[in-house]
């Protein structure tokens, strides 16, 4: 066989080789960043500390989904309680039926809160919008529940002060024009409520999100 030519089939070859590597990694690559991601805790203040969790929504948002602050008290709480390290908490149900017993309380310095509950860390949920469709078209689904997540450190100099802020929104669904026919009213719900519970509840503790999460 002539010298040029067997050289020409070691280039081939040797570039099919370079390539079927190059592919190989770019596989490797987009295998590896699909992989579920761990991320840190943003706070750890209420690891080996008492707890509670007060969620308070817009009149707006409680008048049209009435149950709502419920839901939330109830899977936040448990979501921390299960996963933060905390030493103590408050059962939802207590906390609730003190709340709505005691309205006053909107108007108490949070530290009063904190030692009527008799706990170390007070962890706020304000949910400022909660909606299935944009005000100005009803027959779309785009949903979006938004909030403020604070926390009090009540055995801290400053018991009123928030030592840690976070607001954020979460939507649903993650495109635009989705039509009515597509998903129920309830299912566009329980995906915001459960977007809604990871962004307040990851925020305490080590946790694993999508890669390519979309909220």
């Amino acid at each position: 066989m002539p010298m040029g030519v067997v050289l020409l089939l070691a280039m081939g070859v040797g570039a099919a080789g370079c390539a079927a590597v190059g592919v190989a990694a770019v596989a490797a690559k987009a295998v590896e960043e699909s992989r579920p991601k761990k991320v840190l805790a943003e706070y750890e203040g209420l690891r080996g500390k008492s707890f509670a969790v007060v969620v308070a929504a817009d009149r707006s948002v409680s008048a049209q989904f009435p149950t709502l602050v419920t839901e939330l008290s109830l899977r936040i709480n448990d979501r921390l309680w299960t996963n933060a390290g905390a030493s103590a908490g408050v059962p939802t149900q207590d906390l609730l039926r003190y709340l709505y017993q005691h309205p006053e309380w909107t108007a108490q310095p949070y530290s009063d809160l904190a030692k009527t509950l008799s706990v170390e860390r007070l962890v706020i949920v304000d949910l400022t919008e909660f909606r299935l469709n944009d005000p100005g078209n009803r027959y779309l689904w785009d949903g979006a529940a938004a909030g403020t997540v604070s926390v009090i450190e009540a055995d801290s100099p400053v018991p009123d002060e928030f030592v840690y802020q976070k607001p954020f929104v979460v939507r649903f669904p993650d495109v635009t024009g989705v039509e009515q026919s597509q998903f129920t009213a309830q299912q566009v719900a329980s995906v915001l409520i459960g977007r809604f519970v990871n962004r307040a509840s990851w925020i305490f503790y080590d946790h694993e999100e999508e890669a390519m999460i979309t909220y």
